[in-house]
């Protein structure tokens, strides 16, 4: 329809925000008013490659978050009963 779709990064258009409140019409004024500067640096879309490898390493990242919480819950637990597990998951 004659508009071309460019991707911004949050970081980049916060400067642009007039106001402490968060609302869509203060958004789209920043975002109007950054897209307008002369040098503004846009992003480029990420590739469906680069989706999966993201995709792939934060799903590893919450398995390993998972894990140590895990892994601390039942060190808590035995050391009510005395047994004591040293830190760190082997």
């Amino acid at each position: 329809m004659g508009h071309i779709v460019r991707l911004i990064a949050p970081q980049l258009v916060k400067p642009f925000v007039k106001s402490n409140n968060k609302n869509d019409a203060i958004d789209a004024e920043a975002l109007c008013e950054a897209v307008q500067r002369p040098k503004m640096r846009f992003v480029s879309p990420k590739s469906i490659e680069q989706q999966d490898i993201q995709s792939i390493q934060r799903i590893r990242e919450g398995a390993i978050r998972e894990r140590t919480r895990q892994a601390n819950r039942i060190r808590g637990l035995s050391m009510e009963y005395g047994i004591i597990i040293p830190q760190g998951i082997n």
